[in-house]
């Protein structure tokens, strides 16, 4: 795993993934042009993260047994498509069928996370994947960015035309320089399926991480839905473009990728857990100033992603240490519940801005992080009695 193909797959999956969020600072203008409410509007996201889940949950094990260059071009070009339809949709509806179906084929950047993985030595493992995921949570943020100064420029429309034009370079990247994948014993899919089912059900960590995953991502998913909102409305006011250079104030939680990564590769990921739960948590004081203070709401923002950035990383540095093989679907268990998380929060934050305003908004987050605080507290005061290394073991492994 070299530092330039260490390179390719962060670009490739930074520019895969932010396909998910360019809706994010669209969504007043959206719900101008098509004549809906804010929450209505606020389901545009929901519904992709849902496609997404489904795509993890019925796309990506296909990884531990098909060649994974393969699928990912596929996925990637099913994206294209996708992306083509969002910038023609000539209704509410239409776009929500198109923004599903780019969540369910934008699950090919959780093709590419494993494939890294699988190629970097024990070592390093953590750090590669930490260097993937700057990419891929970069992509996450700046796609905000990119998205607004576009809508702010061309309207909500060209930002789908963008998007398929990075994909069409992406597609044309991928088929030059992506790796040949190893030969690997063919699986039938419904005994993935199954295999992917017992995992969930009987490896203890895995469990654990992938609760830590889908709090984090619900209170990462409730700011940044409910942001758009706060932003537009008074005392601020931002257009659409103001408003997606928040994405900027949020890479730096990028940057703790790496060292997250390191603190995985070094045994110390309790510590780690400790540390950006309480990040998550402590960051919505801030958001909550934030509806009446710039400064306050972007100090939340930083803070948060990288509670929750560096979250992640860790839950991948535990879950990616057992079932060299089985990779995919340990992917899927994790983030399927990850996304659903992510989708739950999002609708979280729809509901509860329309009902009690940035407040109800700033006091779902908090509880979410709590949640991860008290768990792991738990966890501490048991004395941690359960492994950090996933021991599922099935008669399915390896193959």
């Amino acid at each position: 795993m070299s530092g330039i193909l260490t390179l390719i797959f962060a670009i490739t999956c930074g520019g895969v993934v932010a396909n998910l969020y360019y809706s994010q600072p669209l969504l007043a203008g959206i719900a101008a042009e098509f004549q809906i409410t804010a929450a209505r509007a606020g389901l545009l996201v929901t519904v992709t993260q849902i496609g997404y889940a489904c795509g993890l949950a019925f796309l990506v094990p296909l990884g531990d047994t098909v060649n994974r260059r393969s699928l990912t071009i596929y996925l990637c070009a099913l994206t294209a498509v996708a992306l083509l339809a969002a910038s023609w949709s000539p209704s509410y509806h239409m776009l929500g069928i198109a923004l599903v179906m780019v969540g369910l084929s934008s699950c090919a950047v959780q093709v590419l996370v494993p494939f890294a993985a699988s190629l970097a030595p024990d070592a390093t493992r953590g750090r590669v994947v930490g260097t993937v995921m700057s990419g891929l949570l970069l992509g996450i943020l700046l796609a905000r960015t990119v998205s607004g100064l576009i809508a702010g420029l061309a309207g909500w429309r060209a930002v789908y035309i963008f998007a398929f034009c990075a994909m069409t370079v992406l597609i044309a990247l991928l088929g030059k320089m992506l790796p040949s994948d190893s030969p690997r014993p063919h699986t039938p899919y419904l005994q993935l399926l199954r295999s992917t089912g017992r995992m969930a059900l009987e490896d203890a960590t895995l469990r654990e991480r992938s609760f830590y995953g889908a709090l984090a991502f619900a209170a990462f998913s409730v700011l940044w839905t409910g942001l758009t909102f706060v932003l537009s409305a008074p005392p601020y006011g931002f257009s659409e473009s103001r408003i997606g250079l928040f994405g900027l104030a949020g890479a730096a939680g990028a940057f703790s990728a790496s060292g997250a990564g390191r603190l995985a590769d070094k045994g110390r990921s309790r510590l780690a857990t400790g540390l950006f739960g309480t990040a998550i948590t402590a960051s919505y004081g801030l958001i909550w100033l934030g509806g009446h203070s710039l400064t306050a709401m972007i100090a939340g923002v930083i803070l948060l992603d990288i509670g929750v950035q560096g979250l992640h990383i860790t839950n991948q540095g535990v879950i990616y240490r057992g079932n060299p093989d089985a990779r995919s679907r340990v992917t899927t268990v994790y983030l399927t519940s990850y996304f659903v998380g992510g989708a739950l929060g999002s609708t979280i934050a729809s509901a509860s801005y329309a009902w009690g305003g940035w407040s109800a908004v700033s006091a779902c987050g908090a509880f979410m992080g709590g949640l991860i605080l008290l768990r792991w507290l738990m966890g501490e005061r048991l004395g941690n009695p359960r492994p950090e290394k996933p021991g599922f073991q099935s008669s399915d492994k390896g193959k």
